[in-house]
């Protein structure tokens, strides 16, 4: 297992003991006041209603931290239909009962965001295959490693996970500095030369400007697809398109996402992939472990 895998799971770990720190307090008194110690129960969790798998392995994650076993039955990132068994946990009782909603929890958000961007990913390449969509930092704290994932499993891309890893000069970044050319010229002294600098630009005069001053990504922000092709056609003709990338922002939904596809960008980005996402409909089903200590 490499460096990165075992850096991101031991994270994991640590988000899934926070999240089972916050739900259980000082302990289940529901549990504790009705249930043996030595009850032993077997679940599954299921969908009861199609879609894309995401957070199964942080579900079975919670269950093994709980001294459950588990035995995952579907990878993250395949399109299921509802009622299918995607996890089955033996264990005590009790501890199924103690990681039940925190699972559910991270299974329901993680899937829903993964199903959504599938299905945006699915209708913007009718209009344009090669487009990329990709989320946003708006994100709960605490959750970003998750709903990134999501993203990347519903066929995503993560965008910037966080602050350092590209330059994106944004609106209120300017208004500190006196133009878009200055901002390029700054970051491209100071900054490593390993990171890409990207620009948001509302109009055909700043993307112009940006192209010039060599920003490596152009931001279309708040533009409607109507603009953003006239833009992209000016640049074009200027000469300014070669080994660039054009990414849409702002206004962007599922219900559009093919329309500002079809415009010739190479990227949609959507805040509402993490931060309005539906949760899927998920459900874990306990039964009783006949035997010795039923």
């Amino acid at each position: 297992m490499d460096g990165k895998k075992v850096e991101r799971n031991l994270r994991v770990e640590e988000i899934i003991r926070e999240f089972l720190s916050e739900d259980l307090g000082y302990g289940d008194i529901t549990s504790d006041a009705l249930i043996r110690h030595d009850q032993r129960a077997s679940a599954r969790l299921f969908f009861k209603e199609p879609g894309v798998t995401a957070g199964l392995e942080e579900a079975a994650a919670v269950f093994t931290l709980l001294g459950c076993e588990v035995r995952q039955h579907a990878p993250d990132g395949a399109s299921v239909e509802a009622r299918k068994p995607l996890l089955e946990i033996e264990g005590p009782a009790k501890a199924l009962l103690a990681g039940e909603r925190v699972a559910l929890n991270i299974v329901a958000h993680m899937s829903g965001i993964a199903t959504t961007t599938a299905a945006v990913v699915k209708s913007a390449r009718v209009t344009n295959p090669k487009v990329r969509v990709a989320a946003t930092r708006k994100t709960l704290p605490g959750l970003k490693d998750l709903a990134k994932k999501a993203v990347e499993l519903g066929g995503g891309d993560t965008h910037r996970l966080r602050l350092d890893d590209c330059v994106l000069i944004k609106d209120n970044h300017l208004e500190l500095l006196p133009s878009i050319t200055e901002a390029v010229r700054l970051a491209r002294k100071r900054v490593s030369f390993t990171k890409k600098i990207e620009v948001e630009v509302r109009d055909a005069a700043q993307a112009v400007e940006a192209a010039e001053a060599g920003a490596d990504i152009i931001m279309f922000d708040n533009m409607i697809p109507d603009q953003m092709r006239d833009v992209l056609a000016k640049l074009r003709s200027e000469g300014l398109c070669e080994g660039g990338l054009f990414e849409a922002s702002g206004g962007i939904t599922p219900e559009n996402a093919a329309d500002y596809a079809a415009s010739g960008v190479d990227v949609i980005s959507l805040g509402s992939l993490t931060h309005s996402t539906k949760a899927l409909d998920v459900k874990l089903e306990i039964r009783m472990k006949r035997g010795i200590n039923a």
